[in-house]
């Protein structure tokens, strides 16, 4: 993709590149229904797709040197509704009903799904263009007490790829 045709893209879909490269990081894994308290590794892979006017991450989580999550993400920004958006399929195999939907405050951006099982919140803090921070939670169906999931801190460990088609 060249620098000209990135430069057309909307400044909101431009704020998503910031997710694009090559990341790695440690995580705290707090206990839940689905897993033990803990700590792991982290890598995601993302790149933009589509001119930039999307971004597909592979997300991978290492505990004890196995491959204890995985999730495939793809971003974008939808127009109509002025939302960021988040489609993710991952490893645990529950069927997403809609994407999750959110907007940037600031460096955050914040993204809920809800389902019957309750809603997902995950916040990214992009810190610096080599560093950005990510807290999963969880609320429960019928609470209103939102729950540590996972939470890590990332560094880019290579630069920016775009694929463009």
């Amino acid at each position: 993709m060249t620098a000209a045709s990135f430069s057309s893209l909307s400044a909101d879909h431009q704020r998503l590149q910031a997710l694009v490269g090559t990341w790695r990081g440690e995580e705290q894994v707090a206990a839940t229904q689905w897993t033990d308290a803990g700590t792991a590794t982290a890598e995601a892979v993302a790149v933009a797709e589509f001119g930039g006017l999307f971004v597909v991450q592979r997300y991978r989580q290492r505990r004890d040197g196995t491959v204890s999550f995985g999730a495939h993400s793809v971003f974008g920004f939808d127009q109509q509704t002025s939302a960021v958006t988040m489609h993710q399929f991952d490893s645990m195999g529950f069927v997403p009903t809609a994407p999750a939907t959110g907007s940037w405050n600031g460096r955050d951006l914040v993204l809920v799904r809800s389902s019957p099982r309750g809603s997902g919140r995950v916040t990214y803090t992009i810190d610096t263009d080599i560093n950005y921070r990510m807290r999963l939670e969880f609320q429960p169906a019928g609470s209103d007490i939102w729950q540590d999931m996972v939470s890590g801190v990332y560094c880019r460990v290579s630069p920016s790829s775009i694929n463009d088609f």
